[in-house]
């Protein structure tokens, strides 16, 4: 079963993938994907290794062509009109294409010219890219000297400089450290602001952070497409109430399994904790709540216990 879109009927379609496949050889890498990116939204795109993620991710970006299906980008197709597509796309792959050897100021001098910035807006396209991107004090630096984290915000500020309608983000901060995926982080967010943006990344907690919906693959197949609260509930496994005593006395266990859809109650580490697996549908909380006050056990805290993006992506990609 595959989530549904939550789109509303307002929302601009900006990219469609329909019917996507491809084959290398006998291994079917994609297998029949159709899925939209909406105008301004923040898209994560999930699946574990060898999913065909990178492979849909360079599709949709013109670098390799499909088997079958179709990929529009602003309503342009991407085989027919690929350079006209290529204008309206960003992109950074896993790997940042920049050189080396090169300042930071050159390697935007150079990617200014392959996108054919004209010269009279060359030089205040950089410095806006430079500044978004947080890269006016390295401007001058050698790429190769500078930190990883950095190196990801010079292929960030490429694919923006020519101010793209669309952003593919391949594992951006993938290989960086703790304050890196930060400054990465909040840098995409700021981008989502004014771009809408494709988010690959194996972080979860990064796309519960950044992202307004999620698509799933697994085994080239999309598997779930909606938000992340709509998947938590409908791909979570069994609802459960995290519920904490005060002074609980013998037999909690035993007496809140009696109540009408309650299906099984375990101890946690907290001190007084307690998970409670409930039946869905079923309002179940009033009825913790009274037994718990009736019992003299001093209700402290009742609440839904939400699945993780985590459990639902380990669910979704496991089987």
């Amino acid at each position: 079963m595959v989530a549904a879109n939550v789109s509303s009927p307002s929302q601009t379609t900006v990219v469609e993938v329909k019917g996507l496949m491809k084959n290398y050889g006998e291994h079917q890498a994609v297998k029949g994907i159709d899925f939209r990116l909406h105008s301004g939204e923040v898209l994560g795109f999930l699946g574990p290794n060898g999913a065909g993620k990178t492979t849909t991710m360079r599709i949709i970006t013109g670098y390799i062509p499909p088997t079958e299906g179709t990929v529009t980008v602003g309503g342009l197709d991407v085989m027919s009109d690929s350079l006209k597509v290529r204008r309206k796309i960003g992109y950074l792959p896993e790997h940042p294409p920049i050189y080396l050897e090169f300042t930071v100021r050159e390697n935007l001098e150079f990617i200014a010219k392959l996108r054919k910035i004209p010269r009279s807006e060359r030089e205040g396209r950089i410095e806006k890219a430079m500044e978004r991107c947080g890269l006016k004090k390295v401007s001058d630096r050698i790429a190769g000297h500078l930190s990883k984290g950095f190196r990801q915000r010079v292929g960030l500020a490429g694919a923006v400089i020519h101010e793209p309608e669309v952003l593919i983000l391949d594992e951006p901060t993938i290989g960086l450290d703790p304050v890196q995926i930060q400054e990465i982080r909040n840098l995409i967010k700021e981008l989502g602001r004014k771009h809408t943006v494709l988010l690959s990344t194996h972080i979860l907690p990064e796309v519960v952070m950044t992202c307004d919906r999620v698509i799933i693959i697994n085994g080239g197949k999309l598997v779930a497409d909606d938000t992340i609260g709509e998947l938590s509930r409908k791909f979570g496994g069994d609802r459960k109430l995290s519920l904490r005593l005060d002074s609980p006395g013998p037999g909690v266990a035993e007496r809140l399994n009696t109540i009408d859809g309650v299906m099984g109650v375990a101890p946690t580490q907290t001190p007084g904790g307690y998970k409670l697996t409930v039946s869905e549908g079923k309002r179940v909380a009033d009825d913790v709540a009274r037994v718990v006050i009736d019992s003299g056990w001093g209700l402290i805290e009742i609440s839904d216990e939400v699945p993780s993006l985590e459990e639902v992506f380990v669910q979704l990609t496991s089987s």
